[in-house]
């Protein structure tokens, strides 16, 4: 790159930088001002009166640790299941030849072009007739099982030398001895971004919940807020849904923390092939 278009390009990145954090700034600096103050100057980004006092209002309301143990068990749910179905099924459509495998991926791949819209009210009449409304299993089986996360592994695995698989074979190995001691332990960095990806699809979901939650005791964080954010005269208080917002976002930081060096792997490595 000419030196010269250097500097316009750093210039331009660290542009696009800012314009991507100013909404999580902006919610920043709302959740630590009063609703008073967010109603007479709502574009604010540095708060006149700092004051923790929706975060403790948060903590505060009723059924706060009930929304934040249920998303946390829904989450739990959907992440166990898509890394077990993901792995199993990545695994199977890369490495092994069965009759009818390249329908498999062509289903898979066809499941991800349908929105969930479109199958919205099926998966609610399947629910009910499962008598799984209003619980959270109800809550988080539709998420168990992505075909994004299908798809990740099943890319990842492509990149795994067939050579390694046939080496074990040779040696007396069975499938599933191979899928847990050799294949899991490479296919790390898929499996990490499918954590990542199938947590915050459960995490942030707010839509499923909404309907199929029909009491507060299986609301998750996202409903909840929105259900108790109402302030007097039926006015959305905006400082406690913004406080709230910090709190739901918080898990997903640290998670990506932990793991973003596994999902810039597992993101490349679905390329490769």
């Amino acid at each position: 790159m000419n030196r010269a278009a250097r500097p316009l390009l750093y210039a331009a990145l660290v542009l696009c930088a800012l314009l991507t954090l100013l909404p999580f700034a902006w919610g920043v600096s709302g959740s630590l001002r009063s609703l008073d103050e967010i109603r007479s100057d709502p574009g604010a980004l540095f708060p006149h009166h700092l004051t923790f006092g929706n975060f403790t209002r948060l903590f505060e309301t009723q059924g706060f640790g009930r929304f934040l143990v249920n998303s946390v068990v829904v989450a739990l749910i959907v992440v166990a299941g898509n890394i077990l179905a993901a792995s199993a099924a990545g695994y199977a459509l890369a490495k092994l030849d069965f009759a009818g495998r390249q329908l498999a991926f062509g289903a898979v791949m066809a499941a991800m072009m349908v929105p969930f819209t479109a199958v919205f009210v099926t998966q609610f009449v399947i629910t009910v007739d499962l008598g799984l409304a209003d619980t959270l299993t109800g809550i988080a089986l539709p998420g168990a099982a992505l075909p994004l996360s299908v798809f990740i592994v099943r890319q990842y695995a492509l990149s795994i030398p067939d050579e390694l698989l046939e080496a074990a074979r040779i040696d007396g190995a069975g499938e599933f001895r191979i899928f847990l001691r050799i294949f899991l332990p490479l296919a790390g960095p898929a499996v990490a971004t499918v954590t990542i990806m199938s947590f915050l699809t459960s995490w942030n979901n707010f839509i499923w919940p909404l309907v199929v939650a029909q009491s507060m005791s299986t609301y998750t964080l996202p409903v909840g807020l929105a259900a108790t954010s109402q302030a007097a005269a039926h006015v959305t208080d905006y400082g406690l849904l913004l406080a709230g917002a910090i709190v739901v976002m918080l898990p997903v930081l640290v998670l990506f923390l932990f793991l973003q060096r596994y999902f810039v792997q597992g993101i490349a490595g679905t390329g490769l092939r």
